[in-house]
């Protein structure tokens, strides 16, 4: 079953479906900043645009493209600065 995720004030939208092995979601972002908090571990693989992340309990940003995946524990919560749309690929667990 597909369900609709919307936040920021429908800034961010996904569609949250489950994979052969674990659950996910496939969303779009428009330019802004975010926050976003975890319960699960995370693998996000950018799909097109980019992002620049910094994750938890560091200061530094790291920019990630097409094709590049990033990892952010669970528990936790990390920030995001989108320069331009950017689709996204979810993997929890």
């Amino acid at each position: 079953m597909l369900k609709v995720n919307e936040y920021f004030e429908g800034k961010v939208k996904s569609i949250a479906f489950d994979t052969a092995t674990l659950p996910a979601t496939v969303g779009v972002m428009v330019p802004g900043e975010y926050t976003f908090n975890t319960a699960a571990k995370e693998a996000v693989t950018i799909i097109s645009g980019a992002m620049d992340i910094q994750q938890p309990e560091q200061d530094n940003w790291t920019t990630y493209r097409v094709g590049d995946t990033f990892h952010v524990a669970a528990n936790s919560a990390f920030n995001l600065k989108i320069a331009e749309t950017t689709a996204y690929l979810c993997v929890y667990g």
